[in-house]
This record gives C-alpha cells, sequence and structure tokens, in this order.
C-alpha cells in the first residue's frame, strides 16, 4: 500500500511540475505577440483532437485573463479564406472542411472511407431522427410512430455507431429503456447542441414529421403515476445537451 501511495505522489509530483514548466501567461510577450501565441496554441489543440474541444481544455492553455470567445472569433476571422472553418459542435470546437469543397474531398476519399452518418440506411436516418425530436422515446413508442416494428438491430446499428444511448426507464409498464442521442450525434451533423435542430414546425408542415403518435386511450393520472413523470424528467436531465 505504502509502495502505491509512494508512486502515486511521485506521479502526481512529475503533473504538478510539468504544469509548472508551462507558462501558460507569457508574460514575458508583448501582448500582441502574447495573444497570436495563444491563439496558435488552442488552433493547433483543436487541430490534433479528432473531437471537439471543450471551453475547459483550451483554457489549461491559455492565461486566466484571455477569452477563449474572443480568440476564437479570431481564429474564425483569419480562417476565413481557408477550405476549411472551426465550427462549435457538441459543447466544444472543431475543424470541419467547409461545404463548398464536400465534392472534391469525396472523389478524393478512397472508397469505403464514410463516415458513421454516411453509413446508415434511410430509415435509420428516419428513426434517428424521430429519437433526436422526441427523445427520450421507447423502441414501442418508435413503432407506433413509424406503424411498423422498428427492430432491435436498427437500435443495435444505431448505438453501434454511437449515435444513440439508452436514456431514462420509461413511467410505462414494463418500464422499458428509452433512446436518447448521443454528443457523437451532435458531432456527426455539425450541431452545437440539440436547440441547433432545424425547427420541428417548419418540418410538421412540410409533413415530414409528426407529433401524432398511436396510443392507448387517455386515462386520469393517479398521483403514484405523477411521481413517476417527475422522477422521469430527473432522470431524463443527464442526457440533455
Amino acid at each position: 500500500m505504502a509502495g502505491k501511495t509512494a508512486t502515486r505522489t511521485a506521479s502526481n509530483g512529475i503533473d504538478d511540475a510539468d504544469q509548472r514548466l508551462f507558462d501558460r501567461e507569457l508574460v514575458d510577450l508583448p501582448p500582441e505577440l502574447r495573444w497570436r501565441e495563444w491563439m496558435l496554441r488552442v488552433e493547433a489543440v483543436i487541430f490534433a483532437s479528432a473531437e471537439p474541444v471543450g471551453r475547459e481544455a483550451l483554457a489549461r492553455i491559455v492565461g486566466k485573463s484571455c477569452s477563449i470567445d474572443l480568440l476564437i472569433d479570431d481564429l474564425k476571422e483569419e480562417l476565413r479564406s481557408r477550405p476549411y472553418e472551426l465550427v462549435a459542435v457538441a459543447g466544444g470546437w472543431q475543424h470541419r472542411t467547409r461545404p463548398a469543397y464536400a465534392g472534391a474531398i469525396r472523389s478524393a476519399a478512397a472508397a469505403g472511407a464514410r463516415d458513421r452518418a454516411a453509413d446508415l440506411s434511410q430509415s435509420e436516418v428516419l428513426v434517428l431522427m424521430c429519437i433526436a425530436y422526441f427523445q427520450p422515446i421507447t423502441r414501442a413508442e418508435l413503432s407506433s410512430f413509424f406503424g411498423k416494428e422498428i427492430s432491435r438491430d436498427l437500435i443495435g446499428h444505431l448505438r453501434g455507431a454511437g449515435l444513440i444511448a439508452s436514456g431514462p426507464r420509461s413511467p410505462t409498464p414494463g418500464a422499458p429503456y428509452t433512446y436518447v442521442t448521443t454528443k457523437e450525434f451532435l458531432s456527426a451533423f455539425g450541431l452545437d447542441t440539440l436547440r441547433d435542430l432545424p425547427d420541428i414546425e417548419a418540418l410538421e408542415d412540410a409533413g415530414l414529421l409528426s407529433r401524432k403518435v398511436e396510443s392507448e386511450p387517455v386515462v386520469e393520472e393517479s398521483s403514484e403515476g405523477i411521481e413517476q413523470e417527475a422522477l422521469y424528467e430527473e432522470r431524463l436531465e443527464p442526457f440533455r445537451f
């Protein structure tokens, strides 16, 4: 036990030393050069990451007085003439190729080098869209929505792609699991939060989506049912973006 404690202490000491050696503040540099160096650091970290980089991670490489938002704005302006841009997705920032160059990239890419969203069938995209708008939602509710059975294999494919995950249990008989979208879903579709989804009313007006789902006749809700609904909402909170 003592050996393990010493190891942890030594390890922490190395980490602390590394952190002290890393100069975040850059007080020896003139303000303009300091800001420029912070910009380069942020761009390098975002460029090197396969996932969106959050504010907390970026704050560890710049000075305490540095405004991350202003820094990002300057980076976006600098990249204005480049074929890629800096976009806010899934609560962080990521480099994305501009849509105008999508055709060139597809032509140059090797066969089969497709992303997770492009691997989906039309039916899977429709189910994913339904989950995104009506989450948390059970497989039975999805089946009622589409008027046909939604297979476990289809749900499994969406889960395997990392686009959906299990949500809170539904306050219905049997307490089945619900499904919710993930941060990977937001990243795959270039969304920062679920609030960036297209307006659902516009989709309804276009006949592409409907809130109406076949259900059992409505009965007066008992106090126990109301408590279950409240618990359901409480369990849902960690899944909101």
